[in-house]
């Protein structure tokens, strides 16, 4: 298929789906099928995971795709491109090693003058003492600090033009950092397209068009969760809106397309195990896998001629005190036949190293039956390379029998190269995996992945990490932009409604302050991820807290500080006593006094929490005398310490309420409570 054959269809990123790490794109193209069923659509990006292509035809009945590959296209520009960020980049770079150069030389010169000092002649001894020559001292002295004078006045403005260019040059390589990717290089214009063969045979109308989707995988997308809560005093609702922190650079900008969150891993395999059937009576020969034949008879006698006129050289080397320069790094072992023994494994002729042998190893004699083993095609070869020998010389696992099993990359014949006559012996005429590996490519998935770096933002938590042992997925109401910059930008997901209302939380025997929360209830079908909200009450920014995971159906609290408008104040008194037949037993009262007053302009709900001593002891009791109550428990709860005793208030505006409570712990005189008895 030539260039002028060629019919290329245009593409439009329709949705994306962003997972944990890598992001999983939908494009749709259309257009009229030609007679071959080949065509080219264009517009996927560089960093595209060449194994995760799929297409499939939309709405139209009886066509089907036969096959999709992946195939990069590269040509020069023909007009110069004007003078972009990289190339501004370049330049200052070249300014601020000039100007940082012309500072140094001046540092030289301030130190090359500093270092000027008068030097009296050498004195013999039969001389007298020379009188000083004050005047030359002096001129010395004057004419450095000139000289000094000068060039400091210079080293300034040196210095100063240096920070410019620092400055500069740091502006533009924090904008080239931010900038998208989805820009063509500044000499070479890359395409990358997906090939397609078309199958419109079956199709009632073939001249109608036809839909496409492509879906692919790219790596260099992140996201996090964020909320924003805005609700009333007063009412028993607010409204949670979702947004994500999306942060892509997938060397495609993403504009106008419908984004789903997902939490899930996109690396992880959702392969279902194939199970091989287990039957009792006679052994039944294994099938033939898919794909495979017996390469021709006498293949090895295909390059007789070939090797009489023009010798191969011999594999054997000169040792290594007389190679001239280093010796080349041995090759890798070539794929051996199902059957052949690995090469690791084989002893150099002679017991000698393989460095002996010119840095390569001998092909080892394959057996006939290994010969004659095909694979993949016509006369390929095919079985994964053998694992290295276990510690201590332990021979590794023996192959299963029956004939070989190609894998996935030795079945796509398009990928397969034949080697020609100056290969190996066990590689000549049959077909091998070609080298896939792509520099560039690879160069561009490496800058994808950079994004997993970012720093988050302020209370965020990786999906995974707060979605638990379940996948959720978020998809956004509206269609957004994102480019691809590599930086944090928020788009608004959906609206939740919660169950709101406020309630104050105080622990006077650690701290005699008052805390509001905000008490969530969740009664949607969908969890809320941890991540932060943005507080904000009666129309007035509050905060920006931590949400914690609320699954469906759940509760949880948000700290919102302390309430001034509410004062506690707690006083204790211990009496200690004995009682019992000869005063055997001691008992420690303790008595918790609890005074609430609410100074704000509506009710309030005062949660009081205390702590009761608990024991294992079989005689040591605990007696409790108040009215609180034990904490209830169960999911989406918090979670309380053992012997935690709650007191709930509601308090109207102004009002004040008295909390009475305590406990009498009674135990042998010969015991102590671990830390003193007398504790408050």
């Amino acid at each position: 298929m030539t260039a002028g054959t060629v019919h290329r269809w245009e593409s439009t990123l329709d949705s994306v789906v962003v997972y944990e790490q890598g992001a999983l794109c939908r494009r749709l193209a259309r257009g009229g099928v030609p007679p071959d069923g080949r065509v080219r659509v264009t517009g996927l990006p560089r960093s595209l995971d060449p194994g995760s292509l799929r297409a499939r035809v939309l709405g139209a009945h009886g066509v089907r795709v036969g096959e999709a590959r992946v195939e990069v296209e590269a040509e020069p520009l023909g007009a110069p491109a004007p003078e972009g960020l990289r190339s501004r980049v370049e330049r200052l770079r070249e300014e601020y090693a000039a100007a940082r150069g012309r500072r140094d030389h001046q540092l030289s010169l301030v130190e090359e003058i500093r270092a000027l000092r008068p030097v009296p002649p050498g004195r013999r001894r039969e001389d007298g003492h020379r009188r000083t020559p004050v005047d030359a001292w002096l001129e010395l002295g004057g004419f450095v600090d000139g000289r000094l004078t000068g060039l400091h006045t210079r080293l300034v403005e040196l210095e100063e033009a240096l920070r410019s260019a620092e400055h500069e040059l740091g502006v533009a390589e924090d904008e080239l950092a931010r900038a998208s990717t989805d820009v063509p290089s500044a000499h070479v214009g890359t395409t990358v397209s997906a090939v397609l063969t078309v199958d419109v045979s079956g199709a009632d109308d073939p001249s109608a068009e036809v839909g496409i989707e492509l879906e692919y995988g790219v790596p260099g997308a992140v996201w996090v969760p964020a909320y924003r809560l805005a609700y009333r005093q007063g009412e028993g609702g607010g409204r949670l809106v979702l947004r994500a922190s999306v942060a892509q650079r997938t060397g495609e900008d993403w504009t106008g397309v419908a984004v789903g969150l997902a939490t899930a891993d996109l690396r992880r395999g959702t392969g279902l195990p194939k199970l091989r059937s287990i039957r009792i009576g006679r052994s039944q020969p294994a099938s033939a896998p898919s794909g495979w034949r017996e390469p021709p008879a006498g293949l090895a006698d295909l390059f007789t001629g070939y090797d009489g006129a023009r010798p191969r050289p011999a594999t054997a080397g000169v040792p290594v005190a007389a190679a001239a320069g280093p010796l080349p790094p041995p090759p890798p072992p070539p794929p051996m036949a199902y059957g052949a023994p690995p090469v690791g494994g084989l002893p150099a002729p002679g017991g000698a190293s393989p460095e002996a042998f010119d840095g390569r190893m001998p092909a080892p004699a394959q057996p006939a039956r290994a010969r004659r083993g095909g694979g993949p095609g016509y006369g390929a070869a095919p079985s994964p390379a053998p694992a290295p020998s276990a510690p201590g010389g332990a021979p590794p696992p023996a192959q299963p029998p029956g004939p070989p099993r190609p894998s996935g990359a030795e079945l796509d014949y398009a990928a397969l190269v034949l080697s020609g006559p100056d290969e190996q012996e066990d590689r000549r005429g049959r077909l091998f995996p070609g080298a896939s590996f792509d520099p560039v490519a690879a160069e561009y998935r490496r800058r994808a992945e950079s994004v997993a770096a970012l720093p988050l933002p302020g209370h965020a938590v990786r999906p995974r990490e707060s979605a638990g042992s379940f996948d959720h997925r978020f998809d956004t109401a509206a269609r957004v932009d994102i480019p691809s910059d590599g930086t944090w930008h928020t788009v608004t997901v959906a609206e939740i409604a919660v169950g709101v209302h406020t309630e104050y939380l105080c622990v006077p025997s650690v701290e005699q302050t008052v805390y509001a929360t905000l008490v969530l209830s969740n009664s949607t079908d969908q969890a809320l991820l941890a991540g932060p909200v943005d507080v904000t009450v009666d129309d007035d920014f509050l905060l920006t807290a931590a949400l914690p995971t609320l699954a469906p159906g759940g509760v949880r609290r948000v700290g919102l500080g302390p309430a001034e408008g509410i004062r506690v104040t707690r006083r204790t008194n211990l009496h200690e006593s004995t009682s019992g037949l000869r005063n055997s037993t001691t008992v420690l009262d303790h008595r918790v006094h609890v005074e609430l007053a609410n100074r704000l302009a509506g009710p309030a709900t005062v949660e009081v929490r205390e702590r009761v001593p608990v024991t294992s002891e079989p005689d040591v009791r605990i007696e409790e005398r108040a009215d609180w109550t034990a904490p209830g428990e169960g999911p989406g709860r918090d979670r309380h310490a053992p012997g935690t005793r709650v007191w709930r208030v509601d308090l109207p505006a102004g009002g004040t309420a008295v909390l009475d409570g305590g406990y009498e712990i009674r135990m042998p005189a010969g015991k102590a409570v671990v830390g003193g008895n007398r504790r408050s």
